[in-house]
């Protein structure tokens, strides 16, 4: 079976862990005997874009031909608009920049199937390529689609409606994300859910088990973008108010973005300077040593349609603590394989965080239970498994 992947995520010299759960997915369908090669469409930044801002500087400089980690990758230019303008018509745009290059490739490369990331743009590109082609169309769903394009505008629901028209599949994350897809769209029997999941080979084993008690430290981890939606504020304010209770607190915050400047002011102003530590962007292997080195993952995101990272931190034997309501209720039961908070509420994220923390023996056994579950149901492997059952019967129904 010959794959071509259509997704403008996927790790490249602009940013290395940029869509690496769609980089694990494709490495585990290879493992399991499917031909792959990817298409990740990048913005196209001549001068004077390139000069304006650094993101775009870096978009230039991303090659347009690579072997990444063993995966052929191909990364063609199409036109986008800063800040998402136009937004609604970036599918058509991002068809226009690919379609040669990925008619080129079926030529020596005859695909059986495209399988594209997110909805719009990639969705819609690929729906144009696959009449074109006269192949079936899967398209794979992560969050941002229906949470928040779908709500952009009339023209933005009018594209999404057009891609899950007319694609042969459709899978989504979480059932979450599927409940969403039933509400908004006539298209129950094309649905779905495939969760992500966690390469076990980077999983290292801990190396804390020989620290003197003296210096160990109870280390809090979070690893997300920062904007406001992940709850980096609300765990710095529950910080504040166990500390003093628990001195030997420590909290890692890995990841950029917008709210970075703002979060180390709050963390001053909250006198927490000797207790937080932000470490930026990290490669994707740094942070799976950071979190077999952390002793609870926190991320109260209200806004998650899977939560990759919560997975990564159950394979360590990790406590997570999760926002109820969202995706990560397919895996995290609350007591049991972690714990469940209310959205945007200091007051119920500091009463987990102090159950785990005056409960150390049940917060391992809550780790140890969510490891258990992790292993057991969600893996790349698994993840594989599930999608090329999918890419099997949408062959059948094609006829092909």
């Amino acid at each position: 079976m010959k794959v071509l992947v259509l997704s403008h995520m996927y790790p490249s010299s602009f940013n290395e862990v940029g869509g690496i759960f769609v980089h694990e997915q494709v490495r585990a369908l290879i493992e399991k005997g499917v031909e792959v090669r990817v298409v990740s469409p990048i913005p196209w930044s001549p001068p004077p874009i390139n000069c304006i801002k650094g993101k775009w500087r870096k978009y230039s400089q991303v090659p347009s031909h690579q072997v990444w980690d063993g995966v052929e990758v191909f990364y063609p230019r199409y036109l986008a608009f800063p800040g998402a303008w136009f937004f609604a018509s970036s599918g058509r745009r991002m068809y226009r920049g690919v379609g040669e290059l990925v008619k080129n490739i079926y030529q020596e490369f005859p695909f059986d199937i495209l399988h594209a990331h997110v909805a719009l743009p990639d969705g819609y590109a690929g729906v144009l390529l696959a009449c074109e082609l006269k192949l079936p169309l899967v398209v794979s769903i992560h969050g941002q689609d229906l949470q928040h394009t779908i709500y952009r505008n009339a023209y933005c629901r009018r594209a999404l409606t057009h891609v899950f028209s007319h694609a042969s599949r459709v899978i989504l994350v979480s059932n979450k994300l599927k409940h969403l897809a039933e509400k908004f769209f006539d298209c129950h029997d094309k649905l779905a859910v495939i969760p992500n999941g966690v390469d076990l080979r980077k999983v290292p084993v801990p190396e804390l088990e020989g620290l003197p008690e003296q210096e160990r430290k109870t280390t809090f981890l979070s690893v997300s973008n920062l904007i406001s939606t992940k709850g980096i504020d609300l765990n710095l304010a529950a910080l504040q108010r166990l500390c003093s209770k628990y001195p030997w607190l420590r909290y890692r915050v890995i990841g950029d973005g917008p709210l970075e400047n703002k979060l180390k002011e709050m963390t001053a102003s909250l006198g927490l300077d000797d207790y937080v530590e932000f470490l930026g962007r990290q490669p994707h292997d740094c942070v799976m040593q950071y979190m077999a080195e952390c002793d609870i993952f926190t991320l109260p995101s209200w806004n998650e349609a899977f939560g990759v990272v919560y997975v990564e931190a159950m394979a360590h034997g990790k406590p997570v603590i999760g926002c109820q309501g969202e995706g990560i209720e397919d895996f995290v039961e609350h007591g049991k394989t972690g714990m469940l908070v209310k959205p945007r509420d200091v007051d119920s994220l500091v009463e987990a965080l102090d159950f785990l923390l005056s409960h150390p023996e049940e917060a391992k056994a809550m780790g140890e239970r969510g490891r258990k579950l992790v292993l057991e149901n969600y893996t790349w492997e698994k993840n594989a498994e599930k999608t090329i059952a999918v890419y099997e019967d949408v062959l059948k129904h094609a006829g092909r």
